[in-house]
Formats: C-alpha cells, structure tokens, sequence
C-alpha cells in the first residue's frame, strides 16, 4: 500500500429523525407500500461543484470521513471503508457492519465496471417454514424482525476488506482506527437520530444491549446532542484493522454475533452459526445495464431487483417522449406510473436470488419484450389490471407472486476520485434498527424478512422463498450511468421497494427535462408499485389528485422520504447532490 499516513480529524455535525412502521400480517403486500424511516422536514440543499474529487453520504460526519482519507492520498475505495464504518456509528439505524451491501464500481485503471454482492445470506440450517408459525401461517411482520431469527450472515466487512484488498492504496489500518477513536470519544446524537430511538423505544427495550445503548438507565429515549460513546464498536474495528475480515468473521466477535442471535434473542433465537460466518463469500457479479436514449443505465443484478426493474421503467416509458411532455405533464407522471406497475409485476414474480433460480435477465431487458408491455400502457387511463408478462423461455403461470414485506432501513454514498474511479454503494440492516440486536457494539440485520414469507401458493413455488444458503432479493439500486462507454452519473437512494422509483424519476427529471442533479432530486415524488399511486404531499404533484383519479387511480397523499444522493461527472469537473428530505451532503475539492 502506498501511504501510511494517518487521517485528519473528523468533522461533528448534527441533523434531524425517523420511525417504525404497523405490524401487518406478512401475506399482505401493502406493507410494502410505506417506508420504515419516516419523513423529517426538509432542508434546502445546493448542487456542490468541484473540480477533482467527490463525496456524498447519508450523514456529514460520514462524508468527511470519506474526505479526509482523499485528503490524506487515498481512492475511492479507501474512503468507501472510512465512509461506510462511520455510516455505522453515526447513522446505526440504516446500515453497519451488521448488515450487507451492494456496490456498483467503475474502475478508472482497467476502464471497466463490475458489482460486489455483499447481501446476507441465509443461514445454511433454515428451511422455507423459517417464518411460518406452529398454526401453519406467516408471522406477523415484527414478530418475525425482533430476534434472531431474522437475522442473516453479514456480508458488508468481507466486502469492504475483498474490494480494499484489491484496489485500494492506503494501509487498511490507517482507515478503520480513525473510525475506531470516534466510537471511544463519542458524538453527538442527531436530531434524526434521536427521533428514530423516541419513536422505536418499544422494540429497542426488548433486548438488554441494545437498551442500555440507545435508552436512559430509566427506560427514556437519549436525547439530540447527547454524547453516545460506543467502546465495544470501538474494540471490534481494532480488531478488523489488525485481522481484516477474520477479525469479523472469527474470534470473539464472531462469538458475539452467534451468542446475540441464538441466546440474548431467547424469545425469537435464530439459526446464524459460526459455520455460516466463516464460509460467508462477497460475490462479483456483472452488472446489468439497460440502454435509455444515448445512455447505459447500469446497476446491480440479482439477488438485487434494482437494475432490473429501474431498466425495464425506463425503457418502458421511453416511446412516450417523456422530454416533450415535461415534469408538469399529469401525463408523464400516469405513464411513468403505469410503467412502474407492470415492472413491478414481473419483479414480484421473476427476481430472486440468481444461484438458486434462474432470473431471466436478458429477456427481462429484451427490446421485443419491453415493446409488447410498452403498449399496454394508454395515456390519460390507468391499466385496469396488472399481471406478470412472459419473457422469452418463462412461463408467468409456472411461479406465484412473491409475498415479502420489504422494508429496508438503508443508506446509500457514492464517491468519485481524482483517478477517475467511481463508486455507488447502498448499504442496509433493513427495517429501522434491524433485529434491534446488538452484539459487539453494531446492529444485526434482520434482512431474512426480505425473503417471501410463504414458499409456495396453489402448487406453485415463489422465486424467492427461503432457502438455506440464499441471499433475498432487494431492491437497492445502486446505479452508474455511463455515456460513451465512460460513467456519466452515480445515483442511488435508500427507501425499501419505493428506491426504484425514486431513482427513476430522479434520471428523468435530468436527462429528460433536463433538471440538475440537484433539482432532479428536490423534485416531488410520485410513487405506484400495485395499483395506488402515492404522491408527495404538500407538494405540486399533490393537486395533481383529483386528475389521477379520474384516471382511474386510486390516490393517497403522504410523505415520500427518499435519501437521494448523485454525483455528475462533466467536462469542466463534479457535480454532487444530496436529498432535502434528510441529513446527507455532498463535499468535494
């Protein structure tokens, strides 16, 4: 590695909140019509340009994390490590070194693009009853999440230390200490933050670790600016930055995660074995890109269903000339919806882990087949019904519906080097908190919740039931937008199953009518997945209600509350933006 030398100091900023969302019955697909990370107010943000190098992340003390290891000579994979370890400590809701991690890389060097799968994985001992109760049907969802038996096989550590081992310049050491004495000094809770414990205090006070970290000795949730020191996550990272990802995988954290999720989780223990964490691989996948005008749209494949269905509403919405109509066009919007619904029909039922069910990828992206749905889409009147279609060697009737709650708690960076080398990242725990398990100073995912909770319906499998082994699909979409064959954009958003649609609104809000980064984001949201068409409400889109109605559309006015992050690579130098609707910036030199 080509420098030791030690990071700078860390800048202490402070934001802003969030909560849990109803328990619902796991069979009911309207769970995942609502994010778990409620909204909490917004704040203008500015588009940020520079001329050489560029962070955004999901919280500030998280992208100067990531700035000081550019600062100190670092790549955009040295400060992926710094950023994503911070992420951790500062925003522990939303992702960690318990959970996992997709990541969508351009490198500058070899002039090629690839994706890490760093998704958890199933424990090797469960079957697909993982989540059906002793009467025969499926947990209700928290039931299921408070626990361990939600609980899969982290795979962001063993991402973060594969892909540094292989590109990275810095000492390994000198990103995880700086990281490593924050957790033992302190900071100070977010406004976010503290809202996120007030509003989950229940679930929190379940498992003693986890109280005594985010509650009062009295059972009151810590306030904002509280000072929250955290040594056990301060222990676990000197660890990793001696050992590497041995340091996680085996030893006393190891021990931690396994004794957290099969005996602290006494009432809901999982299956997570030490086996499990040991045989535990990072994945390189090939990335799945699908054409939008003079563009390559690329992104993860599965166990992701992002790339897949942000290309396929893409390419469905492209013969309606979406740049002629424009964003105050109710008609753009109804097309876009419709566009949404039938990809999201296919996804429900086609997309699931790719090394245990063969995902019709090309066919899925086929112009032929993405043609034949195009037509089923009418301007001005919504589709009546909505089903999977038929990509070349599948049959729709062969399969049944996914019935997975998905409601991820995640976050997502990207980071562009002065080398040229780019990265976009989305990291998860899932729902807010995770299991609300705590072990070794980190949260443990309950990301197994993402799979169906039902294996099969009238005879018929569904793609993504539990299996031993497995990784459940996801809809994080991590995305880099290449023009010529060299990357024009990295884009990505938490937001559960709704990440889709926020990032393909926010690529044609720019590339069609022609908005920066920035406005793209700011933008007012509309989202229809199943047939309800949300809007943003207290927004311009919102007196749009009555029109959509008449449509056909059933209408439902909320907080939509994206994390939107970008980063333009142009001729004169950076473009970054960040979502108002949270606490995240961008920062570049």
């Amino acid at each position: 590695m080509a420098s030791t030398k030690p990071i700078t100091s860390l800048l202490a900023l402070s934001i802003f909140m969030l909560g849990t969302a109803p328990s619902l019955n796991a069979t009911e697909q309207a769970t995942d019509a609502f994010s778990p990370e409620i909204a909490t107010g917004s704040k203008s943000k500015q588009l940020v340009r520079a001329k050489e190098w560029m962070v955004t992340a999901a919280n500030p003390q998280a992208t100067q994390a990531g700035i000081d290891v550019l600062l100190s000579g670092g790549n955009a994979v040295d400060a992926m490590v710094a950023v994503q370890l911070m992420l951790g400590l500062v925003e522990p809701q939303s992702s960690g070194i318990g959970g996992g991690s997709f990541l969508v890389y351009w490198d500058a060097k070899s002039n090629q693009l690839t994706t890490f799968d760093g998704r958890e994985t199933a424990p090797s001992s469960v079957d697909s009853d993982l989540f059906i109760d002793e009467t025969g049907k499926p947990l209700k969802f928290y039931d299921a999440v408070v626990g361990g038996r939600s609980v899969g096989t982290p795979g962001t550590v063993k991402l973060l230390w594969e892909v540094h081992q292989r590109y990275g310049q810095l000492d390994w050491r000198t990103l995880v200490l700086p990281i490593a004495t924050m957790a033992e000094q302190g900071f100070p809770i977010s406004a976010r933050l503290a809202k996120l414990i007030a509003n989950d205090q229940d679930y929190l006070s379940r498992h003693p670790t986890t109280a005594a970290y985010f509650l009062n000795a009295d059972g009151t949730p810590k306030q904002q600016g509280t000072i929250l020191n955290n040594p056990e996550y301060s222990n676990t990272l000197k660890l990793i930055a001696d050992k590497g990802s041995d340091g996680f995988y085996r030893g006393v954290v190891a021990q931690a995660i396994i004794d957290a999720v099969q005996k602290e989780a006494s009432t809901n223990p999982g299956k997570l074995s030490k086996a499990d964490l040991v045989t535990y691989q990072v994945k390189e996948r090939p990335a799945v890109c699908a054409p939008y005008k003079q563009y390559e749209v690329c992104g993860m494949g599965p166990p992701s269903s992002g790339a897949l269905t942000l290309g396929q509403i893409l390419m469905l919405s492209a013969p309606f000339e979406l740049d002629k109509r424009g964003a105050n066009d109710p008609v753009s919007w109804q097309v876009l919806a419709d566009a949404s619904r039938l990809a999201f029909a296919d996804r429900g039922l086609y997309m699931a882990d790719s090394d245990f069910f063969n995902v019709p990828v090309s066919a899925l992206l086929d112009p032929e087949y993405i043609a034949s749905r195009s037509k089923l889409i009418t301007p001005n009147s919504a589709l009546q019904k909505v089903a999977a279609g038929s990509p070349k060697s599948q049959k729709s009737t062969q399969l049944s519906n996914d019935q997975a709650i998905e409601l991820p708690s995640t976050t997502h960076f990207n980071i562009v080097d002065s080398n040229g080398n780019v990265l976009s990242m989305t990291s998860s725990i899932e729902n807010v908190f995770g299991s609300r398990l705590m072990a070794a100073g980190f949260l443990l995912n309950n990301e197994l919740t993402d799979f169906s909770f039902v294996a099969s319906k009238d005879g018929k499998p569904v793609a993504n039931r539990v299996e031993a082994n497995k990784r459940p699909r996801s809809s994080m979409s991590p995305t880099i937008i290449l023009k010529e064959g060299q990357p024009y954009m990295a884009i990505g958003s938490p937001g559960g199953s709704r990440i889709i649609g926020y990032v393909a609104q926010s690529i044609i809000a720019h590339l069609d009518w022609k908005m920066d980064i920035q406005q793209a984001i700011d933008q007012p949201r509309l989202i229809n997945r199943f047939g309800e068409m949300d809007i943003e409400i207290n927004t311009p889109l919102a007196d749009y209600a009555q029109q959509f109605e008449r449509m056909g559309y059933r209408v439902k006015k909320r907080e939509l509350n994206s994390g939107l992050h970008a980063i333009r690579i142009t001729e004169k130098g950076l473009e970054g933006a960040a979502d108002p609707r949270r606490e995240g910036v961008a920062i570049g030199q």
